[in-house]
């Protein structure tokens, strides 16, 4: 799936922590530099997927993971995370 990330809105490291399946109902997780909402997936379920917390980066978590990055490919992309300079 193709994503114009030029469109999305930019969100903090900040913003990005306060939907993590606890703070709002909202579970969102970052993965190289994209923001994916995870909110329906039975498997984010209250925020955490096996050792994974919602609401956090998880690029460099998920280099040992036993699946491919396509598995974001079934999630909407919401957001972009803001660069930390």
């Amino acid at each position: 799936m193709e994503i114009e990330d030029d469109k999305l809105p930019i969100y903090t490291k900040a913003q990005l922590a306060l939907r993590n399946g606890q703070d709002k109902p909202a579970i969102w997780v970052a993965y190289k530099g994209l923001i994916y909402d995870v909110s329906t997936s039975r498997l984010w379920k209250n925020g955490m997927h096996y050792e994974h917390w919602a609401g956090q980066d998880l690029t460099e978590e998920l280099i040992d993971a036993p699946h491919s990055n396509s598995v974001f490919d079934k999630f909407q992309a919401i957001g972009k995370l803001f660069k930390d300079t």
